[in-house]
């Protein structure tokens, strides 16, 4: 068995390499992307991935023996995982790690927004104590609207309650602890600040849009989740303030009413050793001849038309 990890970091190969030292397979790392790496035909069996390797059918056709992939990350739109189970190839993802790290800096982000702390900060630095132009908004009383209540959504709306915001949640299915609507429209038009916490597929793309942004009755949109959840054309003309941890195009940033921040909501010593364990936990599983309990087999089913999955 060959297993190879890709963009790694130097505690995520030392983790690994303490890990399966024992285990009769052969293993190797590269800081490197996938797509760096694998430029003619691997014998890989197994590969790690974090999301900037593009696993895609080029990438596929130079992997004959693969038979299982695993993100490092909750996201998994850097794989084309319908293509993956046409193949018979299991993919699985590090599902839960993340809702501490990226709640708490959402919130970061909100408080950013409506508080205009870098700036203020910055103008004391710099020696100027004026703050008559950064009147702010609490959250306090405010509804707060979270697309999406996995982990990361159930995290958002804990710590929203702790603010003592109203919340409504955008979800398919009831949920106990929020209330909860599968009609977007409704939760634009009742909140006051906006989060994102949906993954990428071809359901959740452009969800936000030029016609339904119309509806919401707020001003701030909170996006720690992909960036291309938001059409484009929102990005450009939206008249509120959108903070996000990742932009479609960087240069949006210079905008005025844009906050952004590199793809580091996720960045905690935390949130990485739980990365790091969540794989092991999925790679093993495998290795002993179980489905990865974070299979994506299900994901593939709900989001992917034609996603035949073996």
């Amino acid at each position: 068995m060959k297993v190879a990890f890709f963009e790694m970091k130097e505690e995520e190969k030392e983790f690994f390499e303490n890990a399966l030292k024992n285990l009769d397979i052969e293993v190797e790392f590269f800081k490197e992307t996938a797509n760096e790496i694998i430029k003619e035909e691997k014998d890989y069996d197994v590969i790690s991935v974090f999301i900037y390797s593009k696993i895609n059918k080029e990438i596929l056709d130079k992997l004959p023996n693969l038979k299982y992939i695993q993100t490092r990350s909750a996201g998994y739109d850097h794989i084309d995982i319908v293509e993956c189970y046409k193949r018979g190839i299991y993919v699985s993802n590090a599902k839960g790690y993340a809702g501490p790290a990226v709640g708490e800096f959402a919130f970061g982000l909100l408080l950013e927004a409506i508080r205009k702390m870098y700036i203020a900060i910055n103008r004391v630095k710099n020696g100027d104590l004026n703050y008559k132009d950064l009147k702010g908004i609490e959250i306090e009383g405010k509804t707060i609207g979270v697309l999406g209540v996995g982990t990361i959504g159930t995290q958002i709306v804990k710590i929203a309650r702790g603010f003592g915001a109203n919340v409504i949640g955008y979800a398919r299915h009831r949920k106990d602890f929020v209330k909860t609507t599968p009609v977007l429209d409704e939760v634009l038009e009742m909140s006051d600040f906006l989060f994102i916490a949906l993954p990428l597929t071809p359901q959740t793309k452009d969800l936000i849009n030029s016609q339904n942004i119309k509806k919401f009755k707020g001003n701030v949109i909170v996006n720690p989740a992909r960036a291309e959840i938001i059409s484009k054309d929102v990005y450009e003309n939206f008249d509120g303030i959108i903070a996000a941890d990742v932009l479609p195009d960087w240069n949006l940033a210079k905008k005025e009413n844009i906050i952004a921040t590199p793809h580091m909501a996720y960045y905690t010593k935390e949130a990485l050793r739980r990365i790091m364990q969540i794989s092991l936990d999925n790679l093993m599983d495998f290795l002993n001849g179980k489905v990865p309990r974070f299979c994506l087999k299900e994901e593939c089913y709900k989001n992917y038309k034609n996603c035949k999955v073996k």
